[in-house]
């Protein structure tokens, strides 16, 4: 008989990807060039004047893209899910009622009457005392689940909104269009004086959860692994949804309600990392957030010398991914 010989085709080459460090430095650049590029090009008449606009612009868009990030990724840390964010969960629903009421019971002038530091710290006080009586108790008590979540989320979101909804009919056109301003995105019409409170929340905030990035790691493996491990599952829970009310709340107060941003830049952050270490998805997430609205309203300005509203764009798009993303996934 004679031997069969086979001969061993050589193995293919694995393929090589980039880093993680490299694929943070790449986006971190590119966020930093579209900030650049935002800042200095395309400026007419006074330099000064425009300079400093689009410093205040670029303030109010890295504070929103950091609190929309690092929140979205904290939270669907803490609650398992890469579907769920704060928005979803009726956050912004909160936000259009207390305007609502404001403009129906005192007027339409009452919103820029009362704009100053009290105003947004009231409101992010209220919006973070909602989510946390809201959150802590649905996930401190025994029957606590994501789906309890999920449904009592979605049912007070709608029943604020149709309270909205009607007392927003009953309004004059006049007040009707005041109000209006102020239920979207206003990146680029944010008060300067709000941003260094805002910073500073965010980089407390950020402190905050950059030291607890290993024990983000942790709750991951839910909450029997976690308290194996040492962690203090019922206080790391509290601690970091007091973290993502402040950020949203704040967030909101500043710029307006934006729904699906923060779940966006998520996916991509844990697409582009391909890990689920906080450490490398905190970052992607911010740079990734940055570049989507410093890009976005430099193209939307200079490219299509459109006058309209990033957020609008944003909110479109970012609800079509979020469809997708549900309908191919098939389950919460």
């Amino acid at each position: 008989m004679s031997e069969t010989r086979i001969a061993a085709r050589p193995a293919a080459p694995a393929r090589r990807s980039l880093p993680v460090a490299a694929r943070l430095a790449v986006a971190g650049t590119i966020a930093a060039t579209a900030v650049v590029c935002y800042l200095f090009l395309f400026i007419q008449g006074s330099f000064d004047f425009a300079f400093e606009r689009r410093l205040t612009v670029i303030g109010t868009m890295v504070v929103v893209a950091f609190a929309h990030a690092v929140g979205t990724v904290v939270f669907q840390t803490i609650t398992h899910n890469r579907i769920l964010t704060p928005s979803i969960m009726g956050f912004d629903a909160v936000y259009i009622l207390m305007q609502t009421l404001l403009v129906a019971f005192f007027g339409g002038s009452v919103l820029a009457a009362t704009d100053g530091m009290p105003k947004l710290l009231t409101q992010t006080l209220l919006m973070v005392c909602f989510t946390m009586l809201l959150f802590r108790w649905l996930f401190s008590g025994r029957g606590g689940s994501i789906h309890v979540m999920l449904l009592v989320g979605v049912v007070l979101g709608l029943a604020f909104r149709s309270v909205s909804d009607f007392l927003q009919r009953m309004l004059s056109p006049s007040e009707y269009d005041v109000l209006s301003t102020r239920l979207f995105g206003r990146l680029t019409s944010a008060e300067a004086s709000y941003l260094p409170l805002a910073a500073g929340v965010c980089l407390i905030a950020g402190a905050v959860v950059w030291y607890r990035c290993h024990r983000l790691d942790a709750l991951l493996l839910g909450r029997d692994a976690a308290t194996n491990l040492g962690i203090d599952h019922k206080r790391e829970l509290t601690v970091m949804l007091l973290v993502v009310s402040l950020l949203i709340a704040m967030s909101t107060a500043l710029a307006g309600p934006m729904t699906f941003f923060g779940f966006v830049t998520a996916m991509l952050a844990y697409q582009m990392t391909g890990t689920h270490r906080h450490a490398a998805v905190l970052p992607m997430a911010f740079f990734i957030g940055v570049i989507t609205l410093v890009g976005g309203q430099f193209v939307l300005e200079h490219v299509f010398y459109a006058s309209g509203m990033l957020t609008v764009v944003i909110e479109f798009l970012g609800g079509a991914v979020f469809l997708l993303h549900l309908l191919r996934k098939g389950t919460l």
